[in-house]
């Protein structure tokens, strides 16, 4: 079993910058593709960002593609998430996510593993 702790949410104003964080328990993690989903009150859950095992091949959704960023350090098992330019939109709860594979680009989450706890993120205007 892998537990996914996030951490680095809070509450900042519309254009500024938070970046989250991902551990991991296990280091079987490195060999997973990671992503972080959101769900905001009252929405579905949504995929924002992927990354591969070897730490290339980010994908994005398109609401945050040029302002956010994801990375990982597969020595340290942590997962970041740069978020720039936060807008009020993006509010939501942010969840780390482990695919089953080395790969993932969003999509079907059945193809998700395992899941963190969620941190919040409240962007004000």
């Amino acid at each position: 079993q892998v537990q996914l702790v996030e951490s680095g949410g809070g509450l900042v104003q519309a254009g500024d910058s938070l970046r989250l964080s991902c551990s991991s328990s296990r280091r079987t993690s490195s060999n997973n593709a990671m992503a972080w989903f959101r769900q905001a009150p009252g929405r579905e859950r949504e995929f924002v960002a992927a990354i591969s095992w070897a730490g290339g091949s980010p994908t994005y959704a398109d609401s945050v593609k040029d302002r956010f960023s994801v990375s990982r350090a597969r020595a340290s098992s942590t997962v970041y998430l740069q978020m720039n330019s936060l807008k009020p939109e993006d509010t939501a709860t942010y969840y780390c996510a482990a695919a089953r594979g080395p790969y993932y680009s969003g999509g079907d989450v059945s193809n998700i593993q395992y899941w963190g706890k969620g941190t919040l993120v409240t962007v004000s205007s």
